[in-house]
C-alpha cells in the first residue's frame, strides 16, 4: 500500500496579490498592502514583496506603516473576494489531484497519493505549481509530507530564514530596541539566499521523505505545530523551542500544563492521530446550451430552441433528484452581446410543461439585434424533490391525486403571476399563535409556503376589517357609553355585546398595548355601524376608549 502523501500550498501574499491582478487605481509597481480591522484598529493584513522589503510586517498598525513608508499604497480588505479567489485556486489545484481542500484564509491541502509520478515526482510537481503561480502573479510556498500537519509546517518553516531557530531568548520576548536591531541582521545580507528564494537545499528541506516525518519536523520551531501564539510564547519561556523538545516530553504532563490541543496537534503532525483531507464538494450545476449554425431572430425560432433545451435540462434535474426554482434563459447575439430573462416557480419542478409557459411570457423582452447564434438555459436555483406515493383505498388515492392536481394548478398560477409582478408580491395569510387580535395572522410569500390547513376558532367574533386603534371621545369609565364621538361624528349606541377582556403580552413591549388590559365590545350604532370598541384600563398611559375594527 502506498504511503499517504500530502502537499500543503501556502499563499503568504494572497490578498495583496489578488488586488494587484486588477491594477485599476494602483501604481504599476511599488509597495502595496491590504488593510483590515483588527480589534478596532487598522492594521496591515497582507503585503507585497516590495512592502516587506521596506521593513513593513503583517499586523503592523497602518499609521506606523505610513510613517515608515510614506509611498505605501493600501486597499481595504475584502474577505469575501479572498475566499472566492481561494476557491478558484482550489479548482486550479484539481489538475494535480482530485482531493483538494481549502484552509482559509490562504492555504490549500492536496492529497497527492498516487499522483506525483504524473508530474515527474514530487519535486517536478512542485516545479509545476511554482510555474503556474508565477504565471498567475502569486507567491507560493509548498511542503510535502506524510501528514497534513507536517506538510503545513514544512511549507511555512522549512528551508528558509523563517524556519531558522534563533538561539537565546525568543525574539518576540526581546525589547523593542533589540528587536529593531535584530531586524537588520539578516543572513541573506551576508551572502545567504534571499527570502523566498528556492535553492536546491530549500527544496529538499520542504519535502519529507516517506516515513521521515519525525526527523523533518524535529528542527522546526514549535509554532510549526499550528499552536496559539500565547502557547508558543509560554513554551519558549520554558525552553521548549523546537518540535524535538516537545516530542520527548511526557504527554500527560504536556496535556495537563497546556491542554489537550497541544498534544493533539503534535500527534496529528507526527501521524499518531489521523487528520483527514476533506475536499470541497463541487456545486451542482445544471445548464444546457444550443449553438446555432445561422443566427436567428424570430419569436418562433427562439421558442423552438427553448423546446430543444428543456427536455435535456429536465432529464439532468430528474437524474439528480432536483427541481428548478429559478431558471434563466440566455441569448447570445452575433455581435458578442448577451441578453437574458429569468423566471421563478412557486414549487420546485423538473417538468418542462411547467417551465415553458413562464419562459414563453418573457420571450417578448428579448431583443435579437443582429441575430442570436447561441441559446443557453441555466437552472439558477434548485431544490430536492421527492415523488409522492399514495397508498390505501382507491377513493383515498383518487382524492389525494385530485388535491395534488389542484395544488399544481395553483402553483402554476402563482408562477405566471410572479413572472409579471414578482413572486415576492404574491402573499398568503397563515394563523399565528397569539391572542392579540392584530397578531393572529402572519403574511407569508405564497411561492415559499403551503396553504394554511385550518384556521383555529377565535375566542369571540372578530371584525371583518381591522385597523390600528383610533381614539374615541367618551367618558373615561369602563361602562359602555350611550354616545361617543369617532372620526368627527357623534354616534349613539343602541346595542352592545361584551366585554371580552384581552391582556397584553407582558414579555413584549408593544407601543399600542402600553394602555394596559382591554375590554372589547361589539357595538351597534343608530346609523347602522357595527364597530369593535375597547376600553383600555391604563398602564403606562392614561385609560380611555378606542375603536379598532368594523363588522360590516
Amino acid at each position: 500500500m502506498k504511503n499517504r502523501r500530502i502537499l500543503s500550498l501556502w499563499f503568504p501574499r494572497l490578498a495583496a496579490e489578488r488586488c494587484l491582478r486588477d491594477r485599476r487605481g494602483l501604481p504599476p509597481n511599488g509597495p502595496f498592502a491590504v488593510v483590515g480591522d483588527v480589534q478596532n484598529a487598522q492594521v496591515l493584513t497582507s503585503l507585497t514583496a516590495e512592502a516587506e522589503a521596506k521593513g513593513l510586517t503583517r499586523g503592523q498598525p497602518l499609521r506606523d506603516a505610513h510613517a515608515m513608508c510614506p509611498e505605501l499604497e493600501t486597499k481595504l480588505a475584502n474577505p469575501r473576494l479572498d475566499a472566492t479567489f481561494l476557491t478558484i485556486l482550489r479548482r486550479w489545484a484539481g489538475k494535480f489531484s482530485p482531493w483538494v481542500s481549502e484552509e482559509k484564509p490562504e492555504s490549500l491541502v492536496i492529497d497527492l497519493t498516487g499522483c506525483a509520478h504524473l508530474f515527474g515526482g514530487e519535486e517536478g510537481l512542485i516545479d509545476a505549481v511554482e510555474a503556474d503561480c508565477a504565471m498567475l502573479g502569486l507567491s507560493v510556498q509548498a511542503g510535502v509530507a506524510d501528514t497534513v500537519g507536517a506538510a503545513w509546517a514544512l511549507a511555512r518553516y522549512a528551508g528558509g530564514p523563517e524556519g531558522a531557530v534563533r538561539s537565546g531568548d525568543d525574539i518576540a520576548q526581546e525589547a523593542r530596541a533589540t528587536r529593531s536591531r535584530a531586524a537588520k541582521r539578516r543572513h541573506w545580507e551576508r551572502g545567504g539566499a534571499a527570502p523566498g528564494a528556492q535553492t536546491p537545499a530549500n527544496r529538499t528541506a520542504k519535502i519529507a521523505a516517506p516515513g521521515q516525518t519525525r526527523t523533518a519536523l524535529a528542527p522546526l520551531p514549535v509554532a510549526a505545530l499550528r499552536l496559539e501564539p500565547d502557547t508558543v510564547a509560554m513554551l519558549n519561556r520554558l525552553g521548549l523551542r523546537q518540535v524535538a523538545d516537545l516530542s520527548g516530553q511526557p504527554r500527560a504532563a504536556l496535556a495537563r500544563r497546556f491542554g489537550r490541543h497541544l498534544v493533539q496537534k503534535l500527534d496529528q503532525a507526527l501521524g499518531v492521530e489521523p487528520e483527514p483531507v476533506n475536499p470541497a464538494r463541487a456545486p451542482d450545476h445544471f445548464a444546457v446550451r444550443l449553438t446555432l449554425p445561422e443566427p436567428i431572430g424570430l419569436h418562433d425560432d427562439i421558442l423552438a430552441a427553448l423546446d430543444r433545451l428543456l427536455p435535456p435540462l429536465s432529464a439532468k434535474l430528474k437524474t439528480a433528484g432536483r427541481g428548478v426554482r429559478r431558471v434563466r434563459l440566455e441569448c447570445y447575439r452575433a455581435d458578442h452581446t448577451m441578453q437574458g430573462v429569468e423566471v421563478g416557480l412557486a414549487r420546485p419542478s423538473a417538468n418542462p410543461d411547467r417551465i415553458r409557459p413562464l419562459l414563453f411570457m418573457k420571450l417578448d423582452e428579448i431583443d435579437a439585434g443582429f441575430g442570436i447564434d447561441k441559446v443557453r438555459l441555466i437552472a439558477v436555483q434548485t431544490e430536492p424533490v421527492h415523488a409522492h406515493q399514495h397508498k390505501g383505498h382507491a377513493d383515498a388515492a383518487a382524492q389525494g391525486m385530485s388535491r395534488l392536481a389542484g395544488n399544481a394548478g395553483l402553483d402554476d398560477l402563482i408562477g405566471r403571476l410572479g413572472a409579471r409582478i414578482g413572486l415576492e408580491a404574491i402573499t398568503r395569510l397563515h394563523p399565528a399563535d397569539s391572542h392579540i387580535p392584530e397578531k393572529t395572522m402572519k403574511v407569508l410569500a405564497a411561492a415559499w409556503s403551503e396553504p394554511a390547513p385550518a384556521w383555529p376558532d377565535p375566542p369571540g367574533p372578530r371584525p371583518l376589517e381591522l385597523w390600528r386603534p383610533e381614539i374615541v371621545t367618551a367618558s373615561e369609565t369602563p361602562a359602555l357609553p350611550a354616545t361617543f364621538r369617532w372620526r368627527g361624528r357623534t354616534l349613539e349606541t343602541i346595542a352592545g355585546v361584551g366585554p371580552e377582556r384581552i391582556a397584553p403580552e407582558w414579555w413584549l413591549d408593544e407601543p399600542d398595548w402600553r394602555t394596559g388590559v382591554r375590554d372589547y365590545w361589539r357595538v351597534t350604532t343608530r346609523t347602522g355601524e357595527r364597530l369593535w370598541l375597547y376600553f383600555a384600563h391604563g398602564g403606562t398611559l392614561s385609560p380611555g376608549w378606542f375603536c379598532q375594527g368594523s363588522f360590516c
